[in-house]
């Protein structure tokens, strides 16, 4: 699928990343650093802030297990998952290793998203999202969420997502907004595909799986952007 220029543009302007102006883009060592140690001084495990879980509000439905070997719940994004493409130095845009267990038995495929529900838009921003991910999966290797992944289980279908492209982006929070919860979230559904294509919305997906939900798992990334 061809990346379209004209949202991937919209989309950066949305968060207010855009080159040379957040992130200073090619201004050499120090924009780097910036980045790296926002990144690094916001390793440790995060304090709660009072603001609501997204998924909350959303009917009540059992958990099970999410975990990953590159990412840890509660700790910032590594630099590796933030944005490159957005303009992070150093960011890489590669999706996490991710693995769940412990979910329904009725479960027939999985959707794989993150989601910042800080980032600002009126509807938070969703960085990947995965549908149609077989049952028989329980877990997504490093990198799966690259553009024209061939690592992705046979059928499952990464949506453009809030950014216009079909494949991971990583974090990319505004410099000065402060800590950004990063909620990557496996979801168990009870039917084996959602029918919907790749250019759907994260909102139109989630509306439209909320009656086929019977199960969620998130782990949380409390990460901090560079100061203006």
């Amino acid at each position: 699928m061809k990346i379209n220029k004209l949202r991937i543009a919209a989309a950066t302007a949305a968060l207010c990343l855009g080159v040379g102006a957040v992130y200073a883009v090619g201004t050499g060592s120090a924009a780097a650093s910036s980045a790296s140690v926002s990144a690094k001084d916001h390793d440790g495990p995060s304090h709660r802030r009072d603001l609501p879980d997204p998924y909350e509000f959303l009917p009540k439905v059992p958990g099970f297990t999410a975990y990953s070997t590159t990412v840890r719940d509660g700790h910032a994004l590594p630099l590796a998952q933030w944005s490159g493409i957005f303009g992070v130095p150093g960011g890489k845009d590669i999706s996490p290793e991710l693995s769940w267990y412990g979910f329904p038995k009725q479960t027939k495929s999985f959707v794989v998203s993150m989601y910042d529900p800080e980032a600002p838009t009126q509807a938070g921003f969703f960085h990947w999202i995965v549908e149609d991910i077989p049952a028989g999966t329980t877990s997504l290797p490093e990198n799966a969420g690259a553009l024209g992944s061939t690592t992705l289980p046979a059928g499952a279908i990464q949506l453009e997502g809030d950014a216009g492209m079909d494949r991971y982006i990583g974090a990319a929070p505004p410099a000065g907004s402060g800590i950004h919860d990063y909620y990557i979230t496996v979801t168990a559904l009870d039917e084996p595909s959602t029918g919907l294509g790749a250019t759907t919305s994260g909102a139109l997906l989630n509306f439209e799986i909320d009656s086929h939900t019977i199960a969620r798992a998130s782990l949380v990334f409390p990460t901090m952007g560079p100061a203006k």
